[in-house]
């Protein structure tokens, strides 16, 4: 499979961001395809999440097709006006935001280009964060709660583009193969699931649910998620899963004395996208065939 390249700012789809929990992976919305994705588009007019191949509005058959160009076409033709600004003087100027620069910004000569990391005006020398050791730096006017949201931003940042990273090459590794999307080959890959995985052996056959487990934190000598088929109780919270899976892969679990929400580990629920709650009852949110990841330090 081909390497998807960031889509330019006039297309139909887009894809998530580093940080968005959505990023770690979805299944393709389009109907005869399902398949999951670890870099899902959005597409900006239905709003559905779908694969490389599908990505485009021919591609997944658009029910909203034209509905971005239409938004983009209104606000093109909105009739706003800029408001005129006074011509920049050395009286209205001030210096580089870098201590080691004394070059005057805001002048007609360099307009400067303002950080919204560190909230800094800088020369065009300066004007990346790796330029003027932005990670370093306190936000002028930050309070001391947006300073930890700040940090606990770029933990989740480094650990959502590790995931990232591990989902690129996995795609990279699987060659083009037909799509299971009949009932017959879910459930050959259903019972190859079931054969492969463990748990308690005294949970009935009835009350069994198979999942695909894996975690972040837990990785292979190649540097891919450790993974691992089992099967739960239907009756079991999503609190005792996590418990019995990261047992299972050896992952840390410091749930019951962290002080940090940094240090919680989380379910991540692959098909539906979202982070679930402890307490939710894993019959009511997963199917047999479905896919969980353990990530640590994500927000419900």
């Amino acid at each position: 499979m081909s390497t998807s390249t960031p889509p330019p700012e006039d297309s139909s789809f887009k894809m998530y961001e580093v940080g968005d929990v959505e990023a770690i992976g979805a299944h393709c919305g389009y109907e005869y395809c399902h398949q999951l994705d670890f870099l899902p588009f959005r597409c900006q007019s239905c709003g559905g999440k779908y694969c490389l191949d599908h990505r485009t509005e021919d591609g997944h058959r658009c029910p909203n097709k034209g509905a971005w160009a239409q938004r983009r076409r209104e606000n093109n033709t909105s009739g706003a006006t800029l408001p005129t600004t006074e011509k920049p003087s050395l009286l209205t100027s001030q210096q580089c935001g870098s201590p080691v620069c004394k070059t005057f910004v805001h002048t007609s000569q360099n307009l400067g280009v303002h950080c919204s990391t560190c909230n800094r005006t800088y020369c065009l020398k300066h004007r990346f964060p790796e330029d003027h050791d932005c990670k370093n730096l306190t936000p002028l006017g930050a309070r001391p709660s947006e300073l930890a949201y700040r940090e606990q931003r770029e933990k989740l940042k480094l650990g959502f583009g590790k995931l990232r990273s591990w989902g690129r090459a996995k795609q990279e590794e699987i060659k083009p193969k037909p799509k299971p999307t009949s009932k017959a080959a879910q459930l050959a890959a259903l019972n190859k699931l079931k054969q492969t995985a463990s748990g308690d052996a005294k949970v009935p056959q009835e009350k069994r649910l198979y999942l695909h487990c894996s975690a972040t934190d837990k990785v292979t000598k190649d540097g891919k998620p450790k993974e691992a088929a089992m099967f739960f109780n239907t009756e079991w919270k999503v609190g005792r899963i996590l418990d019995v899976v990261a047992a299972k892969l050896g992952v840390e679990n410091l749930n019951n004395s962290a002080q940090g929400a940094d240090k919680i580990l989380r379910v991540y629920h692959v098909e539906s996208g979202e982070v679930l709650e402890f307490s939710e009852k894993v019959s009511q949110r997963m199917l047999n065939g479905n896919s969980i990841v353990l990530v640590r330090g994500l927000e419900v």
